[in-house]
């Protein structure tokens, strides 16, 4: 036999086989081969040194104290279904509070979105004034008519004739007066729709 003093006979009984990369029991301290090298394998005396177990509840981290000879997964398990301190629903439930109040939409958000038009609350989708029909301090304009106010404001502060003060007569100064109320109706609506959109993201 060559080089005889390479490796060590498994300590198993049943086994005894010789093993040139034998693995020491960290219970026993015996040295065995790789197929008896587990406590149930080789019957080790001294597996309750190590066999410990205190598994933690993966939803609310509790160490869940395990008898010996329990299985830990059925402990955790009758620990989930009757003493788990952790609740999903009731988490939802306080996280998400804030219903919109657009008919038909069932949507809850963590924080409130409230119109500046109307003071209600509304979801991510219907907060601003044209998504929800706004009955606010002014009426809603649809998408359409915003389109042509804003090509109106565009004509009006192009026209050089805009600004300047009438020369004569009532009839000019009255539409002068039309003009500039037009001109700042569709400033401001353009302001405020420019602050809409920056407040919503």
């Amino acid at each position: 036999m060559e080089l005889p003093w390479l490796g060590e006979h498994c300590s198993e009984r049943s086994c005894k086989q010789l093993d040139f990369l034998p693995l020491k029991c960290d219970a026993c301290g015996e040295v065995f081969c790789k197929d008896h090298i587990r406590y149930d394998d080789h019957k080790c005396s001294s597996a309750y040194k190590k066999n410990v177990q205190v598994p933690v509840c993966p939803l609310c981290n509790t160490p869940i104290p395990v008898q010996r000879g329990q299985i830990p997964d059925i402990v955790v398990g009758a620990h989930i279904d009757k003493d788990c301190q952790y609740n999903p629903a009731q988490q939802k439930q306080k996280i998400f509070t804030n219903k919109c109040t657009k008919p038909g939409c069932k949507r809850k958000e963590m924080m409130k979105v409230i119109c500046e038009q109307c003071g209600s609350s509304f979801c991510i989708k219907h907060r601003h004034p044209l998504d929800h029909d706004c009955r606010g301090s002014s009426q809603p304009i649809s998408k359409a008519g915003y389109a042509a106010l804003m090509r109106a404001s565009h004509a009006t502060f192009k026209s050089p004739g805009a600004i300047g003060v009438p020369s004569n007569g009532n009839r000019q100064h009255n539409r002068y007066q039309e003009k500039r109320q037009t001109k700042t109706r569709l400033w401001q609506c353009h302001c405020h729709t420019f602050e809409c959109s920056r407040a919503g993201g």
